[in-house]
């Protein structure tokens, strides 16, 4: 069965099956997801939802990471990995938030696209997540491992497999589709072993049928 006759039924039973998916990096506003998605690379979910709370009671807002002892930004978010590099992006692109956006996240793509530490996937998560904006479908590791077992694209670019998605995908979808291949991916599509005598699309994928 072609990918665009599969996909509807693909959307609906995994609607079915997480009702309730959603973002799992905790945030209260734009400013924060935006940081928080910046950690979370090449780091779970779970670990920067343990960072970001001590983050943002020392420095709430994008003036007071700007002006941040970079030191000290460091050591917070150290558990993270790749702490050097995440501290200077979420201290650069504050520093850009606050001098040319008035200390507001842009809620554009072509203004995100210029802020330290922030490609498409990222720019997806903020717009999406934060402003309801369906610009593009966030590619993670989940999302482009799925995408590639259900045979939804044949790419391993993940702004080629964004393309891919977005062509075989309602709009309305594209906020909703990387929150539940997330989800499917963690609970049931394992990276190793995937669970695939109790998944709902498994009818519908070509590696289940293999």
């Amino acid at each position: 069965m072609p990918v665009t006759e599969r996909m509807p039924e693909i959307l609906q039973l995994l609607h079915a099956a997480y009702p309730d998916a959603e973002c799992a990096l905790d945030h209260r506003n734009a400013l924060e997801l935006l940081v928080a998605t910046i950690l979370s690379a090449q780091c779970t979910d779970v670990r920067v939802n343990k960072v970001t709370p001590g983050l943002f009671a020392r420095f709430p807002d994008a003036q007071a990471l700007a002006a941040a002892d970079r030191a000290e930004l460091e050591e917070i978010i150290h558990s993270t990995g790749f702490y050097r590099a995440k501290a200077k992006n979420v201290q650069e692109a504050c520093q850009r938030i606050v001098a040319v956006y008035g200390g507001v996240v842009p809620d554009n793509m072509t203004d995100l696209l210029t802020l330290a530490g922030v490609a498409r996937k990222t720019a997806n998560v903020v717009l999406g997540t934060a402003y309801g904006v369906a610009d593009g479908i966030v590619v993670d590791t989940h999302v482009k491992r799925l995408s590639a077992r259900l045979g939804l694209t044949q790419q391993s670019d993940p702004e080629k497999v964004e393309r891919d998605l977005m062509m075989i995908t309602p709009q309305s979808e594209w906020i909703d589709l990387s929150n539940l291949l997330i989800l499917h991916g963690r609970a049931v599509c394992d990276a190793r072993k995937p669970k695939c005598a109790g998944c709902v699309i498994a009818h519908r994928c070509p590696s289940a049928q293999a």
